[in-house]
């Protein structure tokens, strides 16, 4: 559950910063099976190339664009948002063999000059980008002007072979696992549950199982550029989709267009790395509320520790028929809020509840954060993300591992660190295919400008990441764009000084000066 943490970028956005999401498969054919306008863009080639090795079914394969069908619990989007399925092979060594359907979303840009198509990835992994796109589009309406936007679920995700792992059920019966254990049954029931979590992935995937890593859907994104019509890859990635931005740009360094990547995930950092920069990043953000309500950073931090402590002993109750607010599902509803300082007086009122004796507030926090509704259905964004997470990290902490690490976690954050300190042992717990690499390979010698910005509050992708994001894809290449913000991500959260310097990237071609600062 803590990893969804790790990587989240659309799940938050559609519990409380998002409205009206809708999605679904390509749909009833409505005659436009056009790949691209065919007028190219305004730098590099103007032909699209195909990627090498590839059979033409492949290669030269037409986009049936039709309406878009609603999804399972939403409903479609607007007659301008069209979809349809682009195929890609199962496995990208035998680019011959089995092939899959990944789902596309897209509206058509509303300009003449048109620059291209801008391809959109929402954070998780695991995100669903049918779901998020036609939400995000009024935060991107500007770009729709030279670009047609365009999102998609990643193979394992949603409409794209998505991967349940386990039932509803299985789900809301596992909220009463501690995932701070304290005992050794505590333990034992903390590893019997992700190892179970794990054969339940293996039994939904099957043999998509080794086959939807970061790498695989950077290849993916490559042919869709092809079909798409564009000689390179305009892109706009959040969160997790900096990384996977940062990954297509190191294996097709000369087919990157203009590349943004926003809330940059520390491509440095491996597991335990990607952990405790976590912790310092929700303790900041911690702390900014605290100081936002008038409490000193400290005292009120200790007061939630202790808060988070007594329901580890006595879980509250709640409205919601036979369910409580054990410490887990509360430590999830206080870090929903802190994504977005809009978001702030939730929490403050949530934490007035609990502490009253009524944990119905956080509660709530947490179910929209794990993709909850009202009905007891939840959504499946964890379970991909747990597949493609546990496929890309090599590192596997041992049980005793993770215990010497415990206090260095508690010291940078009591709230926080003891969660996603015990988080490194248990996500990929007895993983069924060993994991692809330490951390991801980012460096694109040659490529065009990337811009790299970073959010001096982030909670989720500290800040620090995106220094090191710029000096790993290589000089000349990173480009550092600053916001002393709040809030998970930068671009369309309220600094006109950012959004004008992204807008002047990617409709203009204007690369801001590295460094530049957004106060």
């Amino acid at each position: 559950m803590a990893r969804l943490i790790r990587w989240t970028a659309g799940a938050v956005a559609a519990a409380l910063l998002v409205t009206g999401c809708g999605g679904g498969t390509g749909g009833r054919d409505e005659g436009d099976t056009g790949s691209g306008s065919g007028r190219g863009t305004e730098q590099g080639r103007t032909q699209s190339v195909a990627p090498p090795g590839l059979p033409a079914s492949l290669t030269s394969q037409k986009l049936r664009w039709g309406r878009c069908e609603a999804g399972a619990d939403a409903e479609a989007p607007g007659r301008e948002w069209r979809c349809a399925t682009l195929r890609v092979p199962l496995d990208w060594s035998k680019p011959e063999g089995e092939t899959i359907g990944l789902a596309l979303i897209r509206a058509a840009a509303r300009g003449e000059d048109r620059i291209g198509s801008l391809l959109f990835n929402f954070g998780g992994p695991g995100g669903s980008g049918l779901a998020t796109m036609p939400s995000y589009a009024g935060t991107a309406d500007r770009l729709r002007e030279r670009y047609d936007l365009v999102s998609w679920d990643p193979r394992g995700v949603g409409a794209s072979e998505g991967v349940r792992c386990r039932s509803d059920k299985e789900i809301q019966a596992a909220e009463s696992v501690d995932a701070t254990p304290d005992t050794p049954a505590e333990e034992r029931r903390f590893v019997r549950d992700a190892a179970d979590f794990g054969r339940g992935c293996q039994e939904a995937a099957g043999k998509l199982m080794a086959h939807v890593s970061t790498t695989d859907t950077a290849r993916d994104m490559d042919l869709m550029r092809h079909v798409l019509g564009d000689a390179e890859l305009h892109y706009f990635g959040i969160s997790y989709g900096t990384e996977l931005g940062g990954v297509y740009a190191h294996l097709f360094p000369h087919n990157v267009g203009r590349m943004v990547l926003d809330a940059v995930a520390d491509p440095t950092a491996d597991t335990i790395g990607h952990a405790e920069n976590q912790t310092r990043g929700f303790q900041r953000a911690l702390d900014d509320y605290l100081e936002s309500t008038g409490q000193d950073p400290r005292r009120g931090t200790r007061k939630i520790a202790d808060l988070l402590q007594r329901l580890d002993e006595k879980p509250l109750p709640t409205s919601s028929p036979g369910r409580k607010l054990t410490q887990t599902l509360a430590l999830i509803g206080i870090i929903l809020p802190l994504y977005g300082e809009e978001s702030w007086p939730l929490l403050t009122s949530a934490l007035k509840a609990a502490e009253q004796g009524d944990g119905s507030e956080l509660l709530a926090l947490a179910d929209g954060y794990n993709e909850r509704d009202a009905s007891g259905r939840y959504g499946t964004g964890s379970h991909a993300q747990r597949v493609i997470s546990c496929l890309d990290d090599r590192q596997r902490p041992t049980l005793e591992e993770t215990r010497r690490l415990l206090p260095r976690f508690e010291r940078i954050s009591p709230v926080f660190g003891p969660y996603l300190g015990w988080d490194t042992a248990g996500w990929c717990r007895d993983w069924p295919v060993p994991g692809q690499y330490e951390t991801p390979e980012v460096s694109a010698s040659g490529a065009a400008p990337v811009l790299v910005v970073g959010n001096t509050g982030d909670p989720a992708t500290p800040y620090e990441g995106a220094r090191r994001m710029a000096d790993e894809l290589g000089e000349d290449v990173g480009v550092v764009l600053t916001w002393q913000g709040h809030g998970h991500s930068a671009y369309g959260k309220g600094s006109d000084c950012v959004d004008a310097a992204v807008d002047a990237y990617l409709l203009k071609g204007t690369v801001p000066r590295d460094g530049k600062v957004c106060s």
